[in-house]
């Protein structure tokens, strides 16, 4: 199973290992979850002031969140058919991670930096996956699964 993903750091602060940590993750997520051969996805690494205006743009939360992520085969819970796309790869769609709030989270919860951006990674990807977790069963279900995969990996907390 293979990952195609594109990573971009607008922060420009972030060291080859915590790209290397969030490939390594993604790429085990996605083969825990079957996806696609060839799936791809983008993960951009911006700031609280950024993802602010993403959340208020796409949310209507104007408030920096740490995680964000947009399905590019959803739109209004129905899945695009592009037709003649049988041999194109699965565009699984973007996550974006606030630096800073990860940092600030992973202070918070008393737990490194590396499994606070592991976890929203992997938490980003699940939702570009189909997982969500609006209702409490939905929220358990997700969360468990994430909780594996970062176990495995060993980020645990």
């Amino acid at each position: 199973m293979s990952l195609v993903i594109d990573i971009i750091d607008e922060t420009e602060g972030l060291k080859a290992e915590a790209f290397q940590l969030v490939e390594a993750l993604l790429k085990l997520t996605a083969e825990k979850e079957g996806a696609a051969q060839d799936s791809e996805v983008s993960v951009t690494f911006t700031d609280n002031e950024r993802i602010r205006e993403i959340n208020r743009e796409y949310r209507q939360k104007d408030e920096p969140t740490d995680v964000i992520s947009f399905a590019l085969e959803e739109m209004d819970g129905e899945e695009i058919e592009i037709s003649g796309a049988d041999d194109l790869p699965r565009v699984l769609g973007d996550i974006v991670i606030s630096v800073p709030r990860a940092k600030e989270q992973a202070e918070e919860y008393g737990h490194t930096f590396e499994r606070e951006l592991g976890f929203l990674a992997v938490h980003g990807l699940l939702h570009l996956l189909g997982y969500d977790h609006m209702t409490e069963e939905e929220e358990k279900e997700m969360f468990q699964r994430q909780k594996e995969i970062l176990d495995e990996f060993g980020l645990q907390r």
